[in-house]
């Protein structure tokens, strides 16, 4: 490797940087020194230790002034940490705000410019990254490729049902099933669903909430996914529980639905995420097309609290490694591009603290999981996730995303055929 210690401007650069870091930490460069900074040691059992293996690392973080060279260092076993995975994540946030450029200290730039270089491949492109973003083919490599890492994966830590979407936690003592539970009854109740109704589920997933309103609602189900993987456990469900006649998903896109009025009621749980701004008006246009008059629909969807770009550690890091192409979008951006094409807003439900709480629970049954986690996809992608799952949880609590229930229907439809006071609409229609 050649390089034995750390070189002196660089060393009073990190000391300088992380001067008001409100956690100590250590650093150790390569087995040959150790720095501690920061104010005061940390509250977790462990303290926070990075341990940069190459001096490359450093060499890079200085040149591309981007966090992300970390987590590249990390994979290819040139970087690595102990102590709470939380702490790392602050600890992240905290260098995506400090420049490492030449304007601010020129020998220390200097000097990690003559540091060795990685002995790293450049990253492959997955072949999906080279298409237009959002169209047809690249929506569905992108879903492939978040959802298909494994039925066995997820149910390491969602709950029995595979719910993976926010759950609605009306007490302090509910449990992450019963959380999820009250989550899709609630959905069924705000769509005022009654026996014999067609419900359409764009981005079904695991069929979960279709399943859930056809035995306790009586209707008939229609899904569609982007997942080959979640179509396959899909039509296992159907065939076990015998609801060839009441359920039927199908892996399509929905710029495909037909545009015609075949569904009572709506709903899309999590999906809005990936279809991007510019393809709004086409997305509430379908469903509103689709939907019969007197209808109902129900978008359940992340906000983001303020405009996003693309630039922040945190979208990049979940771009790039867990969830490509995810765009938030405010949620008044969101009520006027559905205003545009022609729905009436009826309910707007924020649940920004039951998301926080999700988050933290499918990390937790993911730590527990580690080991068997680990062998399905590696260690190091079941860390990156972990940094996924709680850096989201810490993401809803600070309040830079939020996650909103919009209830609509056609503004065409002159007649109110809804409860005129709020609590009329959770009541439960008589089922089967």
């Amino acid at each position: 490797m050649g390089q034995k210690t750390l070189p002196d401007a660089i060393r009073n650069w990190l000391r300088a940087a992380f001067a008001q870091f409100p956690r100590q930490f250590c650093i150790d460069f390569w087995g040959q020194e150790q720095l501690w900074v920061g104010l005061t040691v940390s509250e977790s059992d462990l303290p926070l230790i990075l341990s940069i293996r190459h001096p490359g690392v450093i060499r890079a973080l200085f040149l591309s002034q981007d966090p992300l060279v970390l987590t590249e260092a990390y994979l290819h076993d040139c970087f690595d940490f102990e102590g709470r995975i939380e702490d790392a994540i602050v600890l992240g946030q905290h260098l995506a705000s400090v420049s490492v450029g030449r304007g601010q200290d020129l020998r220390a730039w200097l000097q990690a410019l003559r540091l060795p270089r990685l002995p790293l491949a450049l990253q492959m492109a997955q072949p999906w990254q080279w298409s237009r973003s959002h169209s047809r083919d690249r929506d569905r490599a992108v879903v492939q490729h978040h959802y298909d890492v494994g039925e066995a994966f997820y149910q390491l830590w969602l709950d029995p049902k595979m719910v993976y979407s926010c759950a609605y936690f009306e007490h302090p003592q509910v449990s992450l099933q019963q959380a999820q539970e009250a989550k899709l009854d609630l959905i069924c109740r705000k769509l005022k669903l009654s026996p014999g109704e067609s419900l359409l589920d764009i981005g079904c997933g695991w069929g979960t909430l279709l399943r859930w309103a056809i035995a306790h609602y009586g209707v008939k189900g229609y899904g569609i996914t982007l997942s080959q993987d979640q179509l396959t456990f899909n039509q296992r469900c159907i065939a076990a529980e015998g609801l060839e006649d009441r359920l039927q998903v199908e892996l399509r896109d929905y710029r495909d639905l037909p545009q015609e009025a075949m569904f009572d009621k709506i709903v899309s749980v999590g999906m809005i995420e990936h279809v991007g701004l510019k393809n709004y008006p086409v997305y509430f246009q379908r469903i509103l097309s689709a939907l019969k008059p007197g209808g109902l629909f129900l978008n359940h969807g992340i906000t983001a609290s303020d405009e996003w770009n693309g630039s922040s550690i945190g979208e990049r890091f979940i771009n790039r490694y867990i969830f490509p192409d995810g765009d938030l979008i405010q949620l008044s951006t969101t009520l006027v591009e559905m205003e545009k094409v022609g729905w009436e807003i009826v309910d707007v439900d924020g649940w920004r603290p039951h998301y926080a709480r999700t988050l933290r629970c499918w990390e937790a049954n993911l730590t527990q999981a580690f080991e068997q986690a680990s062998e399905l996809i590696g260690h190091k992608r079941v860390q990156l996730w972990r940094l996924y799952l709680l850096g989201s949880a810490i993401g809803f609590e600070e309040n830079q995303m939020g996650l909103y229930q919009i209830v609509a229907r056609r503004k065409a439809d002159l007649t109110w055929n809804l409860p005129h006071i709020r609590s009329g609409w959770l009541c439960k229609t008589l089922g089967p």
